[in-house]
C-alpha cells in the first residue's frame, strides 16, 4: 500500500489540525506551481538581445530554446524510482533547491554556465511535473480535479508575469551585456527559494507509491491508451513550446515592439492559465472528453493561424484564443494522467510514462521552427507545420479522451 500522511481528506469533519495541514499544502503546492514555467517564459521575449549581449548564433538561441523541453524529457523518467526512495515530498524540495541553483549558476556566469544553468533547471522542473499530478491524487483525492486545475493557474500565472516583464526588466537593468544579462537569466530563482521555504512543512512526510507502482511502471508502456495519451501530451507540448518560444520573434518580424511581443507572449499564457483551470473541471464532469478535444484543437489552429495571417491589428484576439486553445490541452493532458489510471500508483506511472515520452516529443517543436525558420528566411513554413501537428494532435485527443482506463495491476 502507498504510504502517505494524514491530511484534510483524511481527518475527521476538519478539524483545526486537518485544516491547517490543509492549507499548508494548498499554499506549498501554488508556490511550487509558480515556478514551473516562469524561468522558460521569461527568455523568448528577450533572445534578440541575449544573442547579441552573449554572441549566441541564431542556431545557439535554437538550443537553448529546445534545452529545457528536451529535459522534460530526459529526467521524467527519474521521478518514479527518486519517489520511491526518498518520497514525493522531499524529492519536490530537492527539485525546488536544484531549480534555484541552477538560476543562480547561468544568471552569476552567463558566459560558461548558460547552458549547464538552464539544463539543471529543466531536469527540476521535469521532476515537479511528473510529482506533482500524482501527489494531488494521493494527498487529496475527492479535490484532485480541482486543485490540478488551480496549480495549472498558478503555472500560467508565473508564466505571464515573467514574461511580461522580461523586456522591462532587461531595460531597466540596462538594456546590454553585463547585469541586465545577469538578472534576466537568474532573477527566477528567488521564487524558487520562497517555494522551497513554503514547501518545507512538507519535507516530515514521504507519500511514495508501494509495491504496485513498481509493476505499473513495467507494464504500462504495453497498452494503446497509455501511448494515446503520451501522443497527446507531446503534440500539444510541442505546439505550445514552439509557439513559446518562437511567437514573440514572429511578432518582432511583422513589426511589433518588443515590450509588445513580451506583452503578447503573457497574454497568450494568461489565455492558457483561465483554460488550464477549467478543462480539468469540465472534463472531471464528463465520462467522454473528445468533444471538449475538439474545441481545444480549433481553438489552438485559428489563433496560431491569425498571429501570423491576421493583420496586426487583431493579433491580441488571436493570441489570446491560442492561449486559450493551449491552455484547455495542457490541462486535457494532465487530466488523462490521472483519470485513464486504475489508481495513485498507476497514475503516477502513466503521468511518468506520457511526460517522459510526450516532452521527448516536444523537444521537436522549438528546434524545428527554429531551423524551418532560418533555412527559409520566414514564418510561413513554421506556422504550417504546427498546423500539421495540431492535426495529429486532434487525432490523439480523440483517441485519448475516450472513457477508457487503463486495466489494474
Amino acid at each position: 500500500m502507498a504510504e502517505f500522511p494524514p491530511n484534510a481528506g483524511e481527518r475527521p469533519g476538519g478539524t483545526a489540525g486537518g485544516r491547517r495541514e490543509a492549507a499548508l499544502l494548498t499554499a506549498g503546492i501554488m508556490l511550487l506551481a509558480v515556478n514551473l514555467r516562469a524561468a522558460i517564459t521569461s527568455l523568448p521575449p528577450v533572445f534578440p538581445e541575449l544573442s547579441a549581449a552573449l554572441h549566441l548564433s541564431a542556431a545557439s538561441i535554437t538550443v537553448l530554446a529546445a534545452v529545457p523541453v528536451v529535459c522534460f524529457g530526459a529526467f521524467s523518467a527519474l521521478a518514479a524510482p527518486l519517489s520511491r526512495a526518498f518520497g514525493e515530498e522531499r524529492v519536490l524540495l530537492a527539485a525546488l533547491l536544484v531549480l534555484a541553483g541552477g538560476l543562480v549558476l547561468r544568471g552569476a556566469l552567463p558566459g560558461s554556465m548558460l547552458f549547464p544553468g538552464t539544463v539543471l533547471a529543466g531536469g527540476a522542473i521535469a521532476l515537479m511535473n511528473v510529482l506533482l499530478p500524482s501527489l494531488v491524487k494521493r494527498r487529496n483525492p475527492e479535490h484532485a480535479g480541482a486543485l490540478i486545475g488551480a496549480y495549472l493557474l498558478m503555472l500560467g500565472a508565473g508564466a505571464v508575469v515573467a514574461s511580461l516583464i522580461a523586456v522591462p526588466v532587461f531595460r531597466a537593468a540596462g538594456n546590454g551585456p553585463g547585469w541586465p544579462v545577469q538578472l534576466t537569466l537568474g532573477l527566477w530563482a528567488l521564487p524558487a527559494l520562497a517555494a522551497a521555504a513554503a514547501w518545507l512543512p512538507q519535507a516530515r512526510y514521504r507519500t511514495r507509491p508501494g509495491r504496485a507502482a513498481r509493476r505499473a511502471v513495467v507494464s504500462v508502456y504495453r497498452h494503446a491508451l497509455a501511448w494515446q495519451v503520451a501522443a497527446f501530451m507531446g503534440l500539444q507540448s510541442l505546439g505550445y513550446y514552439a509557439a513559446l518560444s518562437w511567437l514573440p520573434t514572429l511578432l518582432r518580424d511583422r513589426g511589433v515592439s518588443a515590450a509588445a511581443a513580451g506583452g503578447l507572449l503573457a497574454l497568450m499564457n494568461l489565455g492558457n492559465a483561465v483554460t488550464a483551470l477549467l478543462a480539468p473541471m469540465l472534463a472531471h464532469r464528463v465520462h467522454d472528453q473528445r468533444l471538449i478535444i475538439v474545441g481545444t484543437v480549433l481553438a489552438t489552429a485559428a489563433g496560431l493561424a491569425g498571429c501570423l495571417f491576421a493583420p496586426t491589428g487583431s493579433v491580441v484576439a488571436w493570441a489570446l484564443l491560442l492561449g486559450l486553445g493551449q491552455g484547455a490541452s495542457l490541462g486535457l493532458a494532465i487530466f488523462f494522467t490521472m483519470a485513464r489510471a486504475p489508481d495513485p500508483a498507476a497514475a503516477a506511472s502513466l503521468s511518468g510514462f506520457a511526460q517522459g515520452t510526450g516532452y521527448l516529443i516536444a523537444a521537436a517543436g522549438p528546434l524545428a521552427v527554429g531551423f524551418l525558420h532560418t533555412a527559409t528566411h520566414g514564418w510561413t513554413v513554421p506556422v504550417l507545420a504546427l498546423l500539421g501537428v495540431i492535426a495529429l494532435q486532434c487525432w490523439a485527443g480523440l483517441l485519448a479522451g475516450r472513457a477508457r482506463v487503463l486495466p489494474g495491476g
